[in-house]
């Protein structure tokens, strides 16, 4: 069963959402599709959200997309990247605000770790093969898995 998302981190979010509405500004975040030798997906469970995602995050002032993946890769998961991610497109995210955007990058080249480090974001990580993905894997996680593996078309949104 899925942790459940705590009343302060989802008011929280919806304040920040609601104040870069106001400001008009553009949000840039980043997912990265690790798959493993025999073709698995890394995935992560968020503690303050329900469901399994593909790594990744905000992008930092400063930071390159590429940058952001890895840092967030390392951040989520103590894996690294032992080759420059490749970028494999890039969404708009409007139910997050209509200026919301994701990268999302593909890494075949890892060194995994030996799970979150700790921290209160990640609850849980785990590699699963495309067949048998958790049930509450999120289905824009299902649909970028979809078109990373070539069972769906790109779409632009995410």
């Amino acid at each position: 069963m899925p942790p459940p998302t705590s009343l302060p981190m989802r008011v929280m979010r919806r304040i920040t959402l609601a104040a870069n509405r106001l400001r008009r500004t553009m949000t840039l975040g980043v997912r990265i599709a690790v798959r493993s030798d025999d073709g698995g997906i890394l995935l992560v469970r968020h503690s303050y959200m329900p469901g399994w995602y593909l790594p990744g995050g905000a992008v930092d002032p400063g930071e390159t997309l590429a940058e952001a993946a890895e840092r967030e890769l390392l951040e989520e998961t103590g894996a690294r990247a032992l080759a420059p991610p490749r970028l494999f497109s890039m969404y708009l995210n409007a139910r997050q605000s209509p200026r919301d955007h994701v990268a999302l990058f593909c890494l075949e080249e890892v060194q995994l770790g030996d799970g979150p480090p700790a921290g209160l974001e990640i609850s849980e990580t785990g590699v699963f093969s495309l067949d048998a993905l958790p049930q509450d894997t999120t289905p824009a996680t299902r649909r970028r898995i979809a078109e990373i593996s070539g069972a769906a078309p790109v779409d632009a949104r995410w």
